[in-house]
């Protein structure tokens, strides 16, 4: 699915991203309550608020697991299955809320990024972004 190439860049942008990991994360998850409302309901416990400790804390917690998967891609259904069985059996989290996530993500590396999201960039993260998502997902199945 990915090329070695594609592999090296998706490590490489995640490594650069991991200082501002809180400000990426918590940027994707509030683009998506904002653009599909219904992802806020398994939250509602927490405070979701522009910067938030709740906001910033997942969102940190979510890229770094997106960055340790991007280390070794070969190996994400071993590395992921812990969040699997938590999403899954524990927060009961529709599965299609991934994909949501992920394009969200998308969006967000690109304001981030700016030039460096280059075409090359936005398809390799497109298809390690939906292939972590599918993978979430696969304890659903």
């Amino acid at each position: 699915m990915l090329s070695k190439k594609e592999k090296a860049l998706i490590a490489e942008i995640w490594g650069k991203l991991l200082p501002v990991a809180e400000d990426i994360g918590s940027d994707a998850l509030l683009r998506m309550f904002s653009t599909f409302p219904g992802t806020k309901t398994y939250f509602s416990h927490l405070d979701i608020s522009p910067r938030s400790p709740h906001l910033l804390s997942h969102g940190k917690k979510i890229v770094l697991a997106i960055a340790e998967g991007a280390q070794d891609i070969s190996q994400l259904a071993v590395n992921l299955g812990p969040l699997q069985t938590l999403h899954a059996y524990q927060l009961r989290i529709d599965p299609s809320n991934f994909k949501l996530f992920s394009h969200c993500m998308l969006v967000t590396l690109a304001c981030h990024m700016g030039d460096d999201f280059t075409p090359l960039a936005h398809a390799a993260m497109d298809k390690y972004l939906s292939a972590f998502a599918a993978m979430l997902a696969e304890k659903y199945r």
